[in-house]
């Protein structure tokens, strides 16, 4: 199969990942599946603030041959120059696991953007990641994803959505302070949107669909803080803008009425 001529919105990102896909043919050579991109911009929303999630199906496990020269290319990539090498993210998934929802949480070979490690996690493996990958994933090379991902049942995700919205201020806190970072205040109100929406309707929006969503269906006060963090989302990382007064409580009390809505 022929690569899309056009994949993403941005040509170096695009030159970026056929190289990737030239480098996973020369290393899983007969191995090799299909490459895809999924995540945000396979949902068609993908900007310059947002990785570039993909990822690759063998036909049988790595081997530790192919283990390693994949761990010296995902070493390298991150010291380049240039925007896109330090916003990838993606697995190495075997066939006979992306053909049942069964294998849901199974970790695999996983390259955290930035990063310049592999390590075994079920990031890329949880029913959103899947029912995005099997309803707009692009294929860089072999078959649709259709043709071998099973549908998520939307109880599925409901469930898995319902599940993470309780804890959703305790995982940030492991790792972003919304305190002390705008970003992380607008990922929180963004997060909890995503939920809702997926528990509304039993499928997975973007980031900004999610947002566009809320502010449609949510009651009118909470439109200014959506509106705040739909408009600032263009501002990006900012590793050292704390977010202005009362914010980061807005988005806590968002986050405790999207609990007590979604309880409902």
């Amino acid at each position: 199969m022929t690569p899309p001529d056009v994949i993403t919105p941005y040509a170096d990102l695009d030159e970026l990942l056929l190289e990737l896909l030239g480098h996973w043919q020369r290393i899983l050579g007969a191995n090799l599946a299909g490459a895809y991109v999924q995540g945000s911009f396979a949902l068609g929303s993908g900007d310059r603030h947002s990785d570039c999630d993909w990822l690759v199906a063998t036909h049988d496990a790595l081997t530790e041959p192919q283990i390693a020269r994949l761990r010296e290319l995902h070493d390298e990539i991150p010291t380049r120059d240039g925007h896109w090498c330090h916003d990838l993210e993606g697995s190495y998934a075997p066939l006979a696991e992306l053909a049942s929802v069964e294998f849901l949480g199974r970790q695999w070979l996983f390259n955290d953007h930035g990063h310049r490690t592999l390590v075994w996690d079920d990031h890329c493996n949880r029913g959103y990641t899947r029912w995005i990958l099997r309803e707009h994933g692009i294929a860089l090379t072999g078959p649709e994803p259709r043709s071998f991902l099973p549908p998520v049942p939307a109880d599925l995700l409901r469930a898995e959505a319902a599940a993470s919205l309780p804890t959703l201020l305790d995982d940030l806190a492991t790792w972003v302070d919304i305190d002390a970072l705008a970003w992380g205040q607008r990922y929180a109100v963004v997060t909890a949107c995503r939920i809702l929406f997926t528990l509304d309707t039993g499928e997975v929006a973007s980031k900004r669909g999610a947002l566009e969503w809320a502010l449609r269906t949510v009651e009118p006060r909470w439109r200014r803080l959506l509106g705040q963090v739909r408009d600032e989302r263009e501002l990006g990382w900012q590793p050292h803008q704390a977010p202005r007064p009362g914010e980061a409580e807005a988005a806590r009390a968002f986050v405790a009425h999207a609990v007590t809505r979604a309880s409902g």
